[in-house]
């Protein structure tokens, strides 16, 4: 048993985001919580190509859980590696589906003009997977769980003529983003709606991390109040 279970004392949970993601990470400090950043090392399209081996073609939605999941426990592995502090590890990964198909971030610009031209003036589902691991010491109130989910929102886009999608296209954005797109920068004015979580098209649901966190008996607040 830990000193600080000895002394009736818990340590405060530490949250790792296991994401480069400047969206996530900001979403999460507006929301009160200062996470650890600590990138992962999955190779995504070889993930992407073992899975496909093994269960056969996957939804857009799985698609992005089974990457968020593969990004906590590297982490969490790593972590362990190192014998780094215990912490709770969020995994995140975002796609976009439409028509049936899964986008990611584009590879260049053409792919990404590419995009535009079919997604303007139409809807299309903005799937994020989350996954946490719960590496902490039960005796500092820790499961050893590992709880997942994915959040889902339909988004609205604007008729965009091919000069605007250019223009777009050309301050490199669409091309650090899953589905060519933000909600929270340059891309804002081309959203006209959504249907759903409006965090979840930011790279991570706060409210789906929230209940992901009761699933492993840690209070949201416990977070914000570090």
């Amino acid at each position: 048993m830990s000193d600080d279970s000895l002394s009736g004392v818990c340590r405060p949970v530490v949250l790792v985001l296991a994401s480069a993601s400047p969206a996530r990470l900001a979403t999460l400090r507006a929301a009160g919580v200062e996470p650890v950043v600590q990138v992962s090392e999955v190779d995504e399209d070889a993930a992407l190509v073992v899975a496909a081996e093994v269960h056969g073609p996957l939804d857009p939605a799985d698609v992005a859980l089974l990457l968020a999941r593969a990004k906590a426990e590297d982490v969490a592995r790593a972590r362990v590696a190192a014998d780094a502090p215990e912490a709770l590890v969020l995994g995140c990964d975002s796609v976009l589906e439409l028509d049936g198909e899964v986008h990611g971030k584009p590879e260049d610009a053409a792919v990404a003009t590419a995009r535009w031209q079919r997604m303007r003036g139409r809807s299309g589902v903005l799937h994020t997977g989350h996954w946490l691991v719960d590496d902490r010491d039960p005796d500092d109130g820790g499961t050893s769980g590992t709880v997942g989910a994915t959040a889902s929102t339909t988004v609205h886009f604007a008729d965009l003529d091919d000069d605007e999608i250019a223009a777009y296209v050309a301050t490199g954005e669409p091309l650090q983003v899953a589905g060519a797109f933000t909600l929270d920068g340059l891309g804002a004015p081309y959203v006209t709606a959504i249907e759903g979580d409006p965090s979840n098209v930011v790279g991570v649901s706060l409210p789906l991390l929230r209940d992901l966190l009761g699933e492993l008996g840690v209070p949201w607040r416990d977070l914000r109040d570090r």
